[in-house]
């Protein structure tokens, strides 16, 4: 079974000993926002961006054509 984003953030949070608060507050918003989104597991790639950048990973996003381009 594959993971929701939500439960990836969460993963990377425990390893990184952050709380959902702590990465609230680094993405200038209240934690209330953060757990609607987590709760609704809803998105942009533009926020999944500015997460990875609060928790100082890396985010990649793309789609794989048959030929291997990534796009």
């Amino acid at each position: 079974m594959e993971l929701t984003t939500s439960e990836k953030i969460k993963i990377i949070l425990g390893r990184k000993n952050m709380s959902m608060s702590d990465l609230a507050d680094a993405l200038g918003q209240t934690r209330q926002n953060l757990h609607n989104k987590m709760k609704r597991d809803n998105f942009s790639e533009k926020e999944l961006q500015e997460i990875a950048a609060a928790l100082n990973v890396g985010f990649e996003s793309y789609f794989v054509l048959e030929e291997g381009e990534k796009i």
